[in-house]
């Protein structure tokens, strides 16, 4: 009787072990010989936040892994999956992998591989005798000299057929200066075409929209904007501001910076503003494009 008793606790532990630790690995085969190749994979029976670990593997740097693939989400369980292989016989072990889930450790169960070599048996190699030489048959590679020359000389045929037959009078194709504040409201136009919300495209969305204000800065108020970070952008300009006389207002600076952090959010941070969000923030953009103050203006005033 105290013996099953004991073996009915140690089951309760095990299964309560079970649960506790919601990381399983699952390994097709544990015996391969030399360069065959072994699926390992790592299972979360967890919803949350969770990071796969960088594969490790033994300490002999003997296992090489081949391929990682992406992290497959099925229901409440998550699954990466690596391929791996060895070119050398023995037997290595593979340690426990550390998996976060909401910022918490949990461990695989480490796991031994036997790599075996390939039997080779030389005594049953049929031998064949030594064929004579044969001559190679003719290769593209044997007429490059000759196409070399074939394309010189049409090269030389038709230098002479465009001066014979060029036009004497060339049209001047006239050049169309388009301001840039009309460039960027024309861009502003061309990106609702594109329907990207209707898409749920939002990244792309705010990635085109900040684009166009901070190519319009750049081309109108002469302050590098493209390549500058939304707080390095937003203290450049108040410096203008401030040493320059640009004359932009508060709000308006105020207004720009909230554009570019709500789209530093969605691009970055992964963040899903609601449709009403995303319209505010294009008109707002729009309100900005003409509230900025043209760089032209600023140099009558200094003149």
């Amino acid at each position: 009787m105290k013996q099953r008793i004991v073996y009915i606790l140690f089951l309760i532990g095990l299964i309560s072990f079970a649960q506790e630790n919601p990381v399983s690995t699952v390994i097709d085969t544990t015996a391969i010989r030399i360069g065959e190749q072994i699926q390992y994979k790592i299972s979360v029976n967890k919803t949350g936040k969770v990071i796969f670990p960088k594969l490790k593997l033994d300490s002999l740097g003997k296992v090489e892994l081949v391929e990682s693939f992406p992290v497959d989400t099925l229901k409440a369980t998550y699954e990466k999956k690596y391929v791996l292989t060895s070119f050398d016989s023995g037997r290595y072990t593979i340690p426990k992998q550390q998996v976060l889930i909401n910022n918490k450790a949990f461990f695989t169960d480490s796991l031994l591989v036997s790599v075996a070599t390939v039997k080779v048996d030389t005594l049953k190699q049929q031998m064949f005798p030594i064929k004579a030489i044969k001559s190679e048959p003719k290769t593209f590679d044997d007429y490059k000299p000759m196409l070399w020359w074939i394309l010189l000389i049409l090269a030389i045929i038709a230098t002479v057929l465009y001066f014979i037959f060029r036009k004497k009078e060339k049209k001047e194709v006239p050049i169309i200066i388009v301001a840039p504040i009309q460039e960027a409201l024309q861009r502003l136009k061309e990106l609702d075409e594109k329907q990207l919300l209707q898409q749920n495209k939002i990244k792309i969305y705010y990635t085109e929209l900040t684009d166009i204000v901070r190519t319009y800065i750049e081309k109108d108020i002469y302050i590098p904007a493209l390549e500058s970070t939304t707080n390095e952008l937003i203290d450049t300009i108040n410096d203008f501001n401030e040493s320059s006389k640009l004359g932009i207002s508060k709000e308006t600076i105020r207004e720009l910076k909230e554009v570019l952090e709500s789209a530093d959010m969605v691009k970055f941070a992964k963040s899903k503003p609601i449709v009403e969000e995303i319209k505010a923030h294009r008109n707002l953009s729009e309100r900005i494009l003409q509230n900025l103050k043209p760089a032209k203006e600023i140099k009558n005033e200094v003149e």
